[in-house]
């Protein structure tokens, strides 16, 4: 149960995250809002790891520097896919794609799920599909394509982040996450640079970035406990139901409407929680 509490805190920290970096960045530019993301991240990831060092080994700074990768691929392809495609198409995509790889990892690597967590492992990925889909609006074909790369490419840089966080063992502290955010950063702004973005922040609404990024320094925090009490397969599944929580927001904040799709995978994205719980 303690697994399925920190991995859905994980996801509620995610979704804040994506719904404060989404309203931001519709106001000024995905580029410096991303970097003082990945910039809070980091003063975060620092301050936690001054107050609990841990004793991390140099293959738990690998597996960090690993996940940087991931997280930093996945961020330039999901930022590339909203400015080239529709949210709508890059969102649930890469969202379907983060719960996919660490599970499978998690399984091939000896972990054995209930049949119950089972059924609601499955149930999440069209319920995560769902929840972030939006309604397409006249012919967006080649739009659509080319968020849908991009959205694989994403979800497979944010599986790669979970998957190598996973690796990350009780004690180690969080220095190698540390690693983690820097690599993410750096990624971060050589994307900007290779496509011809503005990274720097020339306004002070963009640095409101700054708090989506302490809130995903939680969001990693809360996944590292969940995965150190349980299954990787789990708690990789359950952090992936962030776009529920986005959702849900715009829904209530800013009085987006709830299509009936997103309703059904609201349901469905229950329907998980309950089934691994009681798994």
């Amino acid at each position: 149960m303690l697994t399925v509490l920190l991995a859905l805190g994980a996801a509620v920290a995610y979704g804040l995250s994506d719904f404060i970096g989404g309203v931001v960045s519709r106001r000024t530019s995905v580029w410096p809002v991303a970097l003082t993301a990945c910039l809070g991240a980091t003063i975060g990831t620092v301050g936690l790891t001054l107050v609990l060092p841990g004793e991390p080994t140099s293959a738990h700074y690998a597996w960090g520097l690993l996940a940087g990768v991931g997280s930093g691929t996945g961020t330039v392809f999901l930022y590339r896919g909203f400015a080239k495609g529709r949210m709508g198409v890059v969102a649930p995509v890469s969202a379907v794609g983060a719960a996919l790889l660490p599970a499978t990892l998690g399984v091939v690597t000896g972990e054995r799920p209930t049949l119950l967590v089972w059924t609601g492992m499955l149930v999440a990925l069209p319920g995560i599909w769902l929840v972030s889909r939006e309604p397409s609006e006249g012919d967006q074909g080649s739009e659509l394509a080319a968020g849908l790369v991009d959205g694989v490419l994403a979800g497979l840089g944010f599986g790669l982040l979970f998957a190598a966080l996973g690796q990350v063992p009780d004690g180690a502290g969080y220095g190698p996450v540390v690693g983690t955010q820097v690599i993410s950063m750096v990624s971060v702004v050589v994307a900007a640079l290779l496509l011809k973005g503005d990274p720097v922040p020339h306004r002070a609404v963009e640095w409101w970035g700054l708090v989506a990024g302490l809130l995903a320094t939680t969001a990693v925090v809360a996944f590292l406990l969940a995965r150190q009490q349980g299954l990787l397969s789990v708690a990789a599944v359950l952090t992936s139901l962030y776009p529920a929580f986005t959702v849900l927001l715009a829904t209530l904040v800013l009085h987006e409407r709830l299509h009936r799709g997103q309703a059904v995978g609201l349901a469905l994205c229950t329907v998980t929680v309950v089934c691994v719980a009681l798994g």
